[in-house]
């Protein structure tokens, strides 16, 4: 009976895992479908987003099974609980990808993303999706001190994210209000696609260690 119930806990991860891979592979095909205008690619990661709700269901519903069968309690209650949220953050990391594909829908069989700002979109959807592969190995190996160095990974997302801001305000912008609506939100799609990256990590170092990694990353106070 223990040994099944570990198991299903197992489980849970090996189901978070296939989400983060499955997002992970989305947003990275999302940019490719972004930058090329690729039609046919972006309607693959559209309707690839049904397999991620899918499996956030499923997670969800064994979750809670869980819960009212096994009242785990401890590291196992953290273990559940940080699945229910963990399988939430995936899910909307797909539908942010989703979003992405679907710009290219919309402007098709124009480009969304004018020439001057494609070195930076497609640096932001690299690192979204290696946010995301190190969020899975992560899961994978509960090791922290991956955990904590995603965190410091993101900050690029976020210098990136500010550099799409003061591209688009700079006087010789010359694309025009919708395009600059387009850059903003494929700007804000991937900076929260890296943020849930970052939770997905953030929760395992609470599972982990039972701390939060902010705690974890403060600097200790100076001693004389």
């Amino acid at each position: 009976m223990r040994e099944h119930y570990h198991e299903e806990l197992q489980s849970l991860t090996d189901g978070l895992v296939e989400m983060a891979n499955l997002v992970g592979s989305a947003i990275g095909r999302a940019t490719t479908a972004l930058l090329d205008a690729d039609p046919q690619l972006a309607e693959s990661v559209i309707s690839g987003d049904e397999k991620v709700d899918d499996l956030q269901r499923d997670l969800e519903n064994r979750s809670i099974t869980l819960l009212a069968r096994q009242q785990p309690v401890a590291t196992n209650l953290r273990i559940v609980v940080a699945a229910l949220r963990m399988s939430a953050g995936l899910e909307r990391s797909g539908d942010l990808a989703q979003h992405v594909a679907k710009l290219v829908r919309l402007r098709c069989p124009e480009r969304a993303i004018p020439h001057d700002l494609r070195r930076t979109v497609l640096e932001m959807g690299q690192l979204a999706q290696r946010l995301m592969a190190q969020a899975a190995e992560v899961l994978i190996t509960h090791n922290v001190d991956a955990a904590l160095q995603l965190e410091k990974d993101d900050d690029r997302m976020d210098e990136l994210h500010r550099a799409v801001f003061q591209h688009l305000m700079d006087e010789k912008w010359h694309h025009g209000v919708e395009t600059a609506v387009d850059a903003t939100l494929v700007g804000r799609y991937y900076e929260r696609f890296a943020d849930h990256a970052v939770a997905v990590a953030q929760r395992v170092v609470y599972l982990v260690t039972g701390e939060h990694a902010d705690d974890l990353l403060t600097d200790p106070p100076a001693t004389t």
